[in-house]
């Protein structure tokens, strides 16, 4: 149950949000989306899910990323949006563009993992149900397999559209061929790839050094980022060393090894650039992101309302360096 009925803000759409073409499409998305990879499983507090998620709506945002093992445990990010979707987000759900993906390990066996048309249509229909949706905006393939056809994958997910359970498709983290050969068969087929969503930050370069970035431009795909702060290092969090509540401090995701003299000193080096323009480093880095041609969204998580407020921030700082 929630407090008070939820009522979003009458200017949503006035409060400074941006919105930027995907690809050759009819799909306009916020420069800045919300992504529910960590602070939405069980173990968080639903509250704090909600404020942030009715903020971030209430502030224009309205792409939200989610993927079936997002958690932890596994599913249950799905799950808090679908609660959050029931209580607060009924009313709105044709503002929505809503995201999730397939692709990771998921459930045991064989059948639980990697692009077979049998993993990746159960997945959707399990996602579903957990986001209380009839069907999503966008379909990912989470990651490029090896082993599968790449025919069978991406039939699979032609299928999924044509049944009505995806609007569009989008692959993650696929080699460049491979993201050649999947837009021009889903071209053939009249769902062309709509989205490829890849990691991209200031410390870390490869879409736009293995082609990727260029590939899209050229085929009227857009592009979205993820980890633009590369877990927190591209924030004022590391430069004066490793907190004792940090992520880097737990070994989780970041390594202490990763925080070398020469890392240090050139994110040392981008905190003066940045307050040298009165921007703070994470600010700095998603407008780098956004400076990048090609660039349609970037998706950032967020573990409280201040942070999201803050990082929303970037925004107002695109517009004043370009006016």
């Amino acid at each position: 149950m929630t407090e008070e009925i939820y009522k979003a803000d009458s200017c949503r759409y006035d409060n400074g949000m941006k919105y930027r073409r995907c690809g050759r499409s009819g799909v306009m998305l916020p420069e800045v989306s919300l992504g529910f990879w960590h602070n939405f499983g069980a173990i968080d507090p639903l509250q704090r899910s909600r404020d942030i998620m009715r903020y971030a709506f209430d502030h224009g945002v309205t792409h939200f990323d989610l993927a079936n093992n997002y958690g932890p445990p596994y599913g249950s990010a799905e799950e808090t949006f679908g609660k959050l979707m029931k209580d607060d987000f009924l009313p709105y759900r044709d503002e929505m563009f809503i995201s999730t993906k397939a692709g990771y390990d998921m459930w045991p066996g064989p059948y639980g993992n990697w692009g077979s048309r049998k993993y990746l249509m159960a997945s959707l229909d399990q996602s579903l149900k957990r986001m209380n949706l009839n069907y999503v905006d966008l379909f990912y393939s989470h990651r490029y397999d090896p082993e599968t056809p790449l025919e069978e994958t991406l039939q699979a997910m032609v299928d999924i559209v044509k049944r009505g359970k995806a609007l569009y498709l989008g692959i993650s983290r696929w080699p460049l061929e491979a993201t050649r050969f999947a837009i021009d068969y889903l071209a053939a087929r009249d769902t062309p790839l709509l989205i490829y969503q890849g990691r991209l930050n200031m410390l870390d370069r490869a879409p736009i050094d293995e082609g990727i970035i260029d590939l899209c431009n050229e085929s009227g795909v857009g592009f979205i980022s993820f980890s633009p702060l590369a877990q927190g290092l591209l924030t004022n969090r590391y430069l004066n060393g490793i907190p004792e509540d940090s992520r880097m401090s737990k070994e989780k995701f970041l390594k202490k090894s990763m925080l070398t003299e020469e890392l240090l000193d050139q994110l040392r080096q981008w905190n003066t650039e940045a307050q040298s323009s009165r921007m703070t480093l994470a600010e700095k880095a998603l407008k780098w992101i956004l400076d990048t041609r090609g660039v349609t969204s970037v998706l950032i998580g967020a573990s409280s309302v201040a942070q999201l407020q803050t990082n929303l921030g970037v925004i107002e700082k695109q517009e004043s360096t370009h006016s």
